[in-house]
């Protein structure tokens, strides 16, 4: 029977009304990434997104980008920076391997010259890669200890500690900026990702902090790897001595709780750190249950 175009207009309301709303809005457009660029001082700034806070720096001689976030916020910081300069990337400098601070390597690739991290950051990338998708872009230049390098006008110096949220974890300080970039291993007012599986150590981390405080200048800009949503991405040395006692705090929690003869279950189910109760989490990974869980891991070992 022939249906006219006002009788096709109300069938297809009826229609359409007949699909779940969940499935209505999986047809919207996904809105597309967008970023936001930030100058600290001399030249050295910060581009946020998706992912860990990238560094910058952009001078007349050259271009130093520190992390790369993932392929789709890393194409835009790379638009952006053409824009402040033509002359394409120096230096990049991955912080560590976790994919929310190098997923953008391969963008970045064509128009770098160098990419420098710590040694044990190619290790863990290829490590922990999925085996059934592409291949990482890891660093053509790998450091132990201490690494340092002139761009321009300015010079960078990077360094590890030890293992702290990663067994591979560097800050880069533009020293003349004295701007640090302290990629995760500041988290501020958020709980933290300890990696244990990739080496992590609250211990360590927390030593980690207190040797930044102490050798860096006082009026040192650190640029943290993640803020809790709404806080700046910047910060003093304040910041870093917080979050040194949010592990210490967590620490003596569960010593405590395990000398209680508590199990590791039991202690993970603590709602809020006294103190820290505003700490912003992002489940799974990203919970005070799952620090708790890690610092329990760590204090029963015997490695």
């Amino acid at each position: 029977m022939p249906v006219s175009r006002r009788q096709f207009v109300v069938l297809s309301s009826l229609a359409m009304g007949s699909i779940p709303l969940a499935r209505l809005r999986a047809w919207q457009p996904v809105p597309a990434p967008s970023g936001r660029f930030e100058t600290i001082r001399r030249n050295v700034g910060y581009f946020t997104a998706k992912g860990g806070t990238i560094g910058w720096l952009v001078n007349g001689d050259a271009v130093v980008v520190v992390d790369t976030q993932y392929p789709d916020t890393a194409r835009l910081c790379l638009d952006g920076l053409e824009q402040k300069s033509p002359r394409g990337v120096d230096l990049l400098f991955n912080t560590h391997h976790h994919g929310d601070h190098t997923g953008g390597n391969g963008v970045f690739r064509p128009k770098t010259k160098k990419i420098v991290a710590h040694a044990r950051v190619p290790e863990l990338q290829k490590q922990f890669t999925n085996p059934n998708g592409p291949a990482p872009v890891v660093a053509d230049a790998t450091f132990d200890t201490v690494w340092s390098e002139s761009a321009g006008d300015e010079r960078l110096a990077a360094r590890y500690f030890g293992p702290a949220h990663t067994s591979g974890d560097s800050i880069v300080h533009f020293e003349r900026a004295n701007v640090a970039h302290m990629g995760d291993l500041l988290f501020h007012e958020m709980h933290p990702f300890v990696d244990r599986g990739a080496g992590a150590s609250i211990r360590n981390w927390i030593a980690v902090l207190d040797t930044v405080v102490k050798e860096l200048p006082e009026d040192t800009v650190f640029i943290a790897g993640h803020a809790k949503p709404g806080l700046p991405v910047t910060h003093d040395r304040k910041s870093l001595q917080r979050q040194r006692d949010y592990f210490d705090a967590v620490l003596s929690h569960v010593r405590k709780a395990i000398a209680a003869g508590r199990s590791k279950e039991e202690i993970a189910k603590l709602d809020a750190l006294p103190g820290f109760d505003g700490y912003h989490s992002l489940p799974p990974r990203l919970t005070l249950g799952s620090v708790l869980g890690v610092a329990y891991d760590e204090l029963t070992s015997n490695q």
